[in-house]
């Protein structure tokens, strides 16, 4: 008589037969007892198996984020036992359907370059490939990244934006452009020493404490200066950020230098729009050719109360994508979980806004001179 399979959530009493799974299924990057017990107790994270009648045929361990309407399909094994029974792309689709009652509409996931049985599943079950992650697994073999859209009819057009990731905790700005302005002009090289220079460029000084962050008017002379087109948002004309810094020798520092930038700004002619860029804003810029660069703030994804930019890479009916120059390499993120990331189009108009006093600019990057078809409202 053939065994009855149940897929359900894991507790802590399936730790010794995950355990076992990994030890049987994999010969590097296993999953650690702690590792496991984090997630089934404290992580953002669903664990399935396919329970036979208390022995388990396979698990599927599947990430969320805080804020953003993205899954990670992190990890997958089936006992060589059951191996050729269906079991892994059942586990597949029960981890969908957890991840869509989640509210995700996208899952992503990698796989080993060389593991052909895992990119045959996948690709059967609707899987894309979008990339390739260089050296990823402990042995240096390289991962191919796979995404599928879970929500039905959900196919956005997204501007093909280079990923660029932020190497110091307050060159989001720089990074973010970078990204855009590469997405516009291929040909140009992006370093270190391009971040830095930027980063030189329209830094505002001073921040919360230590080194200060960019500000919209610096980043927009940036670009321009490179001989980009740029229109810059903003919810409230002056200088920004000054409730951020309590020692008054350091506010006035700030003020002055945006005050400069804002004075270059009128001199040079760039176009300002008065009043936050709203989802239709962002989404008639894109068409129109331009690469929008958005202030939010990190806490609604990072729990962390700072400014923080990313760049706007598509707009459709639910969502709104983003490409974040973070990654929290300590959370276990790759590039992979930062590109183009689906946010509700309610949840972005929430985040994109910083302080008690909910400023909110952003910076629409153009190959040429901005239509003046975008500016409805200056």
């Amino acid at each position: 008589m053939p065994w009855v399979a149940m897929i359900r959530t894991a507790s802590l009493d399936d730790l010794p037969g995950l355990l076992d799974l990994e030890q049987r299924c994999f010969n590097t990057d296993r999953l650690s007892r702690r590792s496991f017990r984090h997630l089934l107790q404290r992580g953002h994270a669903a664990i399935l198996v396919d329970d036979r009648e208390g022995a388990l045929a396979g698990y599927v361990l599947v990430l969320f984020r805080r804020g953003v309407s993205m899954a990670r399909l992190y990890s997958i094994a089936t006992h060589p036992a059951y191996r050729g029974q269906g079991v892994a792309a059942d586990l597949v689709r029960a981890a969908e359907a957890v991840a869509l009652e989640e509210g995700a509409a996208e899952m992503r996931l990698e796989v080993r370059q060389d593991n052909a049985a895992s990119k045959k599943l996948f690709q059967a079950l609707g899987y894309r490939p979008f990339g390739v992650h260089a050296a990823y697994y402990e042995d240096a073999m390289d991962a191919v990244r796979y995404h599928r859209y879970l929500a039905p009819r959900l196919a956005p057009e997204l501007a093909r934006v280079p990923f660029y990731r932020q190497t110091l905790d307050f060159t989001c700005g720089p990074a973010s452009l970078m990204m855009a302005m590469k997405a516009l002009r291929p040909s140009m090289r992006l370093d270190r020493r391009l971040e830095l220079r930027l980063w030189r460029e329209s830094t505002t000084v001073f921040m919360t404490s230590g080194h200060g962050g960019c500000g919209p008017h610096g980043l927009a002379l940036a670009a321009h200066h490179r001989g980009f087109g740029v229109r810059l948002f903003l919810r409230q004309p002056g200088p920004m950020f000054l409730d951020s810094v309590r020692n008054a020798e350091k506010k006035e520092v700030l003020r002055l230098v945006q005050e400069d930038f804002i004075d270059e700004i009128r001199t040079e002619g760039l176009p300002v729009t008065s009043g936050a860029a709203s989802v239709v804003d962002l989404e008639q810029v894109i068409r129109d050719g331009g690469i929008p660069v958005v202030l939010i703030s990190s806490y609604r994804i990072y729990r962390e109360r700072a400014p923080h930019w990313v760049v706007v890479t598509g707009v459709d009916r639910h969502f709104v994508y983003i490409t974040d120059p973070f990654v929290d390499l300590t959370d276990g993120r790759t590039p992979t979980d930062c590109v183009n990331m689906p946010i509700t189009r309610d949840a972005f108009d929430r985040m994109a806004r910083y302080g008690r006093s909910g400023q909110q600019a952003a910076v629409m990057v153009y190959g040429g001179r901005p239509d003046n078809r975008s500016a409805a409202h200056d």
